[in-house]
């Protein structure tokens, strides 16, 4: 039986990259063509994760342009910001090229699965240097389900042509993990991202990591227990039958 995690698969906004910068900038210069004024950096940053229109619809609802304002116009206003933001202020987390590289060299598969919509996505990922390390990249405009919905998942170890139960997903969020769970795979979540480290410590997840750099020694613990595990299940049977 294969018991090695295969794929690795990765969120982006607040697992690989700090996009807050850029996303807060673009959310306050579309409340600016508004002539409302602009709301503070947590405010905004807390809205991200759940696709462009939920970040939309929020920041209009703190605003109190939500009952004025054209959630759709509003939506490509925001959009056209952010093109021309897009990477401006990004910063790549501390040990994720380092991650990467090492998990690439140990024959990894990788994939980012991200709710943000896929020109974006892959253009931050060009403009940051991570392209390279991902053979298949799912937006949340791939499909019509986003995280927390497992589908974006399954799709991405469909493109890799790999088996869904031999991959992992490395997030952030709730929704990362309600969407691992849901497709049945193991879910470390980063202690950095938008949920901060109190919220990274209320998730229910298989591990908390503070640095990419360390997944490779931890997915290869993880495969040695599971093999430990399995071993022991194997004999107890022979043993039963014998």
């Amino acid at each position: 039986m294969n018991t090695r995690s295969e794929t690795v698969l990765f969120d982006l906004d607040g697992t690989l990259v700090d996009t807050a910068p850029d996303i807060v900038m673009a959310a306050n210069h579309m409340l600016d063509e508004f002539g409302a004024a602009a709301l503070p950096f947590e405010t905004v940053s807390g809205f991200i994760g759940k696709g462009v229109p939920n970040l939309v619809r929020r920041t209009l609802e703190a605003a109190g342009l939500n009952h004025r304002v054209d959630a759709e116009s509003a939506e490509a206003i925001f959009h056209r910001h952010y093109s021309e933001g897009n990477g401006h202020f990004s910063q790549v987390y501390p040990g994720v090229e380092k991650g990467l590289s090492e998990l690439a060299r140990q024959g990894y598969r990788l994939a980012c699965v991200t709710n943000k919509p896929v020109a974006p996505a892959a253009r931050l990922l060009a403009l940051t240097g991570l392209a390279g390390y991902f053979e298949v990249l799912v937006g949340g405009d791939s499909l019509a389900q986003m995280k927390p919905d497992p589908e974006p998942l399954r799709h991405a170890c469909r493109l890799l042509e790999v088996e869904v139960e031999q991959s992992v997903m490395v997030g952030d969020s709730p929704i990362d993990v309600a969407a691992a769970r849901a497709a049945g795979i193991p879910v470390y979540v980063v202690r950095y991202g938008y949920a901060g480290p109190d919220g990274a410590e209320a998730l229910t997840c298989d591990g908390l990591i503070d640095s990419c750099a360390v997944l490779p020694t931890l997915l290869a613990s993880a495969t040695q227990r599971r093999r430990h595990r399995e071993t022991i299940s194997i004999n107890h049977t022979e043993a039963r039958i014998s």
